[in-house]
């Protein structure tokens, strides 16, 4: 056993130097350079976008990720929805911080409280509304279309 430990620990290795390697080349192909200056997105009250039922604050914005992964928090008033029921290419999750929300998908619902997650396949009828007599909060992950 001790002999093939070199074997294991070498090909370890080079998997760590393949993903940390410095992205350098023409500059058609360099990906976009992520800093922790960058990757940082601590809440800001004075980067909200109001909507008609509350607000949402994006974590990671469409255009951030080259790959369309975004992150969005919603807050909704009670007995409240951003918008109805819908449907969309790509999947969907929701993440609920606060609140109690009510899951709609495919013509069903069920409700569910802090620290739920609801996950949309691509393609179904899905929506979130509030259910509840305070403030919901949710996290919103999605993979936007790449242009």
């Amino acid at each position: 056993m001790k002999r093939y430990f070199p074997i294991f620990l070498l090909l370890a290795l080079s998997a760590g130097f393949a993903v940390a390697q410095d992205p350098s080349g023409p500059p058609s192909t360099q990906a976009k350079k992520y800093t922790i200056e960058n990757c940082l997105n601590p809440f800001d009250t004075t980067r909200i976008i109001p909507t008609s039922v509350g607000y949402q604050y994006w974590f990671i914005a469409q255009k951030f990720l080259e790959d369309g992964l975004t992150v969005k928090m919603s807050v909704v008033a009670p007995r409240q929805a951003t918008h109805p029921p819908h449907q969309h290419e790509g999947d969907e999750i929701f993440f609920v911080l606060e609140g109690t929300a009510q899951f709609f998908l495919d013509g069903k619902t069920t409700t569910g409280g802090a620290y739920a997650s609801f996950y949309c396949p691509a393609g179904s009828k899905h929506g979130i509304s509030n259910a509840g007599s305070t403030e919901l909060k949710y996290l919103v992950i999605r993979k936007y279309p790449v242009n």
